[in-house]
């Protein structure tokens, strides 16, 4: 899949724009979150900077899924939408990576931070948005990684009623691996869980199992196999192939820290009876992290987000920014107000 060069900028050096107090917000990815946060601060008003990257983590799917009125939309096509929106309502998107951030005074006691970008260039800004996304960490299964997106998936809500009444096999690699196999048979009554690696399941498990008619099969996955382009089936280490035509894992989902860990955002990990589900960026119910005038929105903060959940959170966290943004405003606007009451005063009595 190709990736749409980003739109629209204001050509004024990165000295410049320090100097001018930059932009209100910049945020870092333009992912679902980044964009939906990015329009509604530009519809408030307010000078933004979108940062993407362009390394979108559903670039190998076909279409966007349980995305009311955009059912089935190209990836790339939602994100080339969302920048124009972005774009019209008077904000920038610029193609680059932030390598570099911190939070520094501006002299007159307004918060400020200072973001270096991968070509050199330094933006400011009044506040912060993390919307750096995450990454899946697939299974070491040969050939598993080149069919992500396709008919390897990991969410039946996403993948489901596409791959519904084919043949699909679940690989154990946490202990989800039940409730993953008892999902996807919502959609197919042919279900194969695959043990691979895992620790055995109890008999209460595989009663579950025989019960959904879910077949489970022992021994370590090695390969998956393919045929004119299309999963053909899972090799096991004792070199049996079982047919299927779409494999199910859960990766680990690892969200993109290095920008806030340089801020002191710091990760949490997610475990499920010890095992490493993921790493994730802890907030308020806004998106406010620990750190003050920086947010973190969209799967970077929840390991379970969908598109159209990411957008809602980038939304909801940049009407919280905007509010910050307006009272800090207010703030020194009443400092200034005084300032001009106790010079007028001083004047009359003169």
């Amino acid at each position: 899949m190709s990736w749409t060069p980003l739109l629209g900028r204001r050509h004024v050096d990165s000295e410049e724009r320090v100097m001018q107090g930059a932009y209100d917000v910049v945020v870092i990815g333009g992912g679902a979150a980044g964009l939906a946060g990015a329009s509604t601060l530009a519809r408030a008003r307010r000078s933004v900077l979108v940062v993407d990257a362009g390394e979108p983590r559903n670039a190998p799917a076909a279409g966007v899924h349980n995305y009311l009125g955009r059912e089935g939309t190209a990836p790339g096509e939602l994100l080339a939408a969302g920048r124009a929106e972005v774009v019209g309502y008077g904000g920038e998107v610029i193609t680059g990576e932030a390598v570099a951030a911190e939070a520094v005074g501006d002299g007159v006691g307004e918060q400020r931070f200072r973001i270096t970008l991968s070509d050199g260039e330094v933006v400011s800004a009044r506040r912060l948005v993390l919307a750096t996304g995450l990454v899946d960490e697939l299974p070491e299964v040969a050939g598993l990684a080149q069919r992500w997106g396709r008919d390897v998936v990991h969410c039946p809500y996403c993948h489901g009623w596409e791959v519904r009444d084919q043949a699909i096999g679940v690989l154990a690699t946490s202990p989800m691996a039940a409730h993953q196999a008892l999902l996807f048979r919502q959609w197919s009554a042919d279900v194969t869980l695959f043990q691979h690696v895992s620790p055995a399941f109890d008999e209460e498990q595989r009663e579950r199992f025989a019960a959904r008619g879910i077949r489970l099969v022992d021994g370590e996955v090695v390969a998956v196999e393919c045929r004119d382009d299309q999963l053909s089936g899972v090799r096991l280490r004792s070199g049996e192939v079982v047919a299927r035509q779409v494999l199910a894992v859960a990766p680990r989902f690892m969200a993109r820290v290095d920008v806030a860990g340089a801020l002191g955002v710091e990760p949490v990990e997610q475990r499920v009876d010890g095992h490493l589900m993921g790493r994730y960026l802890p907030v308020d119910a806004v998106g406010a992290t620990s750190v003050p005038g920086v947010w973190a929105v969209g799967d970077a903060v929840d390991l379970k987000a969908r598109v159209i959940s990411s957008a809602a959170a980038g939304a909801n966290a940049a009407a919280a920014v905007n509010l910050d943004l307006v009272e800090e405003d207010t703030a020194r606007a009443v400092l200034r107000h005084r300032e001009r009451s106790v010079g007028g005063s001083g004047s009359a009595d003169g």
